[in-house]
């Protein structure tokens, strides 16, 4: 019917608002179901009309007709319109399927005053598709990758294409064609390699010999075209690369190699072997690895990733005295497992030589460890073969601190010269450590080298326990199960050659009365079994080590049974000294009483001769006993406190000195220590400071009696600027000179004559301090 809508067939009106009857006795209103209308695209005869709708209002007045929808008063726009008057629908324009496939549209029976006679009814419009598109490959260039030597009916890639055509319709059914191929590098390959399928378009091959040697890629023009190859057509293009296999093994060119290195250095490249490739350069098919076959450690091989050649480095330097040539076998063979048949591994023969340098002696191990045991038996070999051993060169220990070490210069084997000592203070961690030197003589400049030995020393058993204590206590009044003597011991060595220890009697008669029971590891309790009486016992016990070999010490342990008080001691050493088993500690306590005894007698000899002497003193008036009284020499003796002079006259006392010789000081004997004269206390002075360091005094008085006058002037001069001395005309503390002198006492002068038998003039010679003294006594 998609034609009965054309003007030039005038289709008949349709009648959508039309009603049915359902009976003679029921009617029920229903609208007509108007059929869509088909509509040609790019129709060129427009405007054409579609359809023609009336309403059965007509018959009772005038109808308007209109039209709204997509294509008339919605975008599309201007595409439909309707004649108001007449009710033909009719296109205004040629319609294109691509865009819009179908339209519906709602028509309108209205008044002319614009009152709806008829309810909507839906018109839709079906636009017919036309073969007016060319199908289009998707991309302008498809690239593609199979492997050489792919067997036929291996699938590449596909190809694909579109059509804008009703994919409903023949105008998009579309076949896919290969109308062209072209190998790479030109006529390479001249049978055709590649097919496709029409319907998928998956492209294949269809022929062997894919060798990438030979042939690197392909260049196919492919063709599609709808209406099933039969419609309109497109070309496109495929580009089919041939990847490369692992199928060629890696060829040394040569196969023999000499290379030259100098000893005792580090070469990062001692030379290139190369190794060729023929798959795909810079491929991971191409890519070469190295390895040296008989690795001694001394060599490394890496291969270079531009140039694929294997550059071989000494990684450890060599000696040329220890090993002159080298021969080594290095393989070649890919990164990527290669393809089975073909060859794996290709091998080359490297020869190396060592060039000799005249070099300085190295070690082997620096430092040099060794571990021994520290009761090593001297002359023992503690290591041989410590350095490369050129010739001309002498070996020596140049730091040994505790000398326990020997070696032989020519050959370098050190010995232990004595045991060692784990306790040294050398021996740090233990672990003794000394300096080994080796000097190359026949060299001008005699070249050396040092190493350090490290001793690792390990405990021995060298030393037995010792048991402390030697005696001690055991109280009587307590129970036999809390009595004991703690017992223990001291071990030189250390852990594991010392405790625990082992604690047991020696006698048997006297474990029969005492056992020893163990604590922990370093002590135990001698314990009675039986009640002892008091008194002093020996018990002998013997203590030993863990040690290997275990060491061990006998000791007599001296225990006195005693009642003990609160604190645990004895109250009475009465059973110790008159008990049954007395022995040296009598002894020791009758020698202690004596010592005291002596002491004691001393000290009252010493108090009863001082008491005497000081009763002496008083009744004979002084120290100063001459031989006789014709033998009374003026003597003058040095005193610590010479005190002030006579220029502190406003304090001057002369009560106190009614008779000039009471001027004369008196010695210290006739006061106390730290007493002062009968005027009282003893004033501070107020002209100095206190507690200031005081002036030395002259000691030795002059041997020439003509010098008497110099001394006393040293002796004035040092107390007046003594700034620890009372003040001027103060009473003065003297220290007591001792007896036996064999002068007289100075205040006796007086009793020799009266005033007028005395000369005083010489008191004028001795200085202005004196003068005033000296005219006190002129008998003018």
């Amino acid at each position: 019917i998609s034609r009965v809508t054309q003007s030039d067939l005038k289709p008949a009106a349709l009648y959508p608002w039309r009603h049915r009857s359902a009976g003679p006795q029921v009617r029920v209103k229903r609208d007509w179901i108007i059929p869509p209308i088909r509509v040609s695209e790019n129709s060129k005869q427009v405007p054409e009309d579609l359809v023609q709708i009336k309403s059965d209002k007509i018959f009772t007045g005038e109808v308007i007709y209109m039209l709204e929808g997509p294509g008339v008063d919605q975008d599309p726009k201007g595409l439909f319109e309707i004649d108001e008057k007449t009710g033909w629908i009719k296109s205004k324009m040629p319609l294109d399927r691509e865009k819009h496939k179908s339209f519906k549209l709602k028509a309108f029976a209205l008044s002319p005053s614009g009152e709806r006679l008829e309810s909507p009814t839906t018109i839709e419009i079906y636009v017919l598709d036309q073969n007016d598109h060319r199908p289009e490959f998707t991309q302008k260039e498809f690239v593609g990758t199979i492997p050489e030597f792919s067997v036929p009916g291996t699938s590449v890639m596909q190809v694909t294409a579109i059509d804008s055509d009703d994919p409903m319709t023949e105008n998009a059914a579309l076949s896919y064609f290969i109308v062209g191929q072209e190998s790479i590098p030109p006529h390479s390959i001249n049978k055709t390699m590649f097919g496709i399928n029409n319907k998928t378009g998956v492209i294949y091959t269809r022929d062997v010999g894919l060798d990438r040697d030979v042939v690197q890629s392909f260049k196919l023009t492919l063709q599609v075209a709808d209406m099933s190859g039969m419609g309109l057509t497109s070309t496109g293009r495929a580009i089919i690369h041939i990847s490369d296999i692992n199928n060629h093994a890696p060829k040394f060119h040569p196969t023999m190699y000499n290379m030259n290195a100098m000893e005792n250095k580090n070469i990062a490249e001692l030379g290139r072997v190369n190794a060729t490739d023929k798959d795909q350069k810079g491929g991971d098919n191409w890519k070469i690895k190295y390895t040296i076959v008989n690795p001694s450690g001394h060599f490394a091989i890496r291969t270079d990733p531009v140039s694929n050649q294997g550059i071989i480095s000494v990684a450890k330097p060599l000696d040329y005295e220890s090993q002159a040539e080298y021969r080594l076998i290095v393989k070649a063979e890919n990164e990527v497992r290669l393809k089975s048949p073909y060859k794996q591994i290709h091998s080359a023969t490297v020869t190396v030589r060592v060039m000799n340098e005249n070099e300085a002696p190295v070690f082997y191990k620096n430092p040099i460890k060794v571990t021994v045991a520290e009761s090593i038996v001297p002359g023992t070999v503690l290591v041989s073969d410590i350095a490369h051993d050129p010739d001309n060169s002498k070996f020596e220990i140049i730091q040994d601190p505790e000398s326990w070490l020997a070696i032989n210069h020519a050959t370098g084997q050190i010995t232990a010269r004595r045991s060692f000592n784990i306790r040294s203070p050398h021996v740090r961690n233990n672990i003794y450590s000394a300096i080994v030197k080796i000097t190359l003589f026949s060299d001008a400049d005699g070249i050396s080298a040092t190493a350090t030995l490290e001793v690792n020393l390990w405990e021995t058993n060298d030393y037995p326990p010792v048991l402390i204590p030697l005696s001690g206590t055991v109280c009587s009044d307590q129970d036999r199960d809390k009595l004991g003597l703690l017992l223990s011991a001291v071990d030189e060595d250390m852990s594991p050659q010392a405790d625990p220890f082992t604690f047991y009697i020696a006698d048997q008669n006297v474990a029969a009365n005492w056992t020893i029971i163990t604590l922990n590891e370093t002590h135990a309790v001698l314990h009675p079994l039986i009640d002892i009486e008091k008194g002093e016992f020996s018990i002998p016990v013997v203590v030993s080590d863990s040690g290997s070999p275990s060491l061990s010490s006998n000791a007599l342990v001296n225990v006195t049974v005693c009642s003990c008080d609160s604190f645990g001691d004895c109250k009475s050493y009465t059973a110790a000294v008159f008990g049954t088993k007395m022995g040296i500690s009598f002894i020791a306590l009758m020698i202690i009483m004596g010592c005291i005894a002596l002491l004691l007698f001393l000290i009252v000899l010493a108090v009863a001769v001082n008491g005497c002497t000081r009763q002496n003193i008083r009744k004979g008036g002084g120290l100063l006993v001459g031989v006789s009284d014709d033998d009374i020499r003026d003597n003058v003796f040095h005193y610590d406190e010479q005190g002030g002079g006579e220029e502190d006259e406003d304090a001057f006392n002369i009560d106190f000195l009614r008779n000039p010789r009471d001027m004369v000081p008196a010695p210290a004997s006739f006061f106390p220590q730290n007493c002062s004269l009968p005027r009282g206390k003893q004033p501070l002075r107020k002209d100095a400071p206190h507690n200031l360091p005081s002036p030395t005094y002259p000691r030795k008085p002059p041997g020439d009696p003509t010098d008497i006058e110099d001394f006393i002037n040293v002796g004035l001069d040092a107390a007046d600027n003594d700034p620890n001395v009372p003040p001027y005309d103060t009473a003065l503390i003297y220290d007591y000179e001792g007896d036996g002198s064999v002068a007289g006492s100075l205040s006796s002068i007086a009793s020799m004559g009266s005033d007028d038998d005395q000369d005083y003039d010489y008191l004028n010679d001795w200085g202005p301090r004196f003068k005033k003294l000296a005219n006190m006594y002129d008998p003018r």
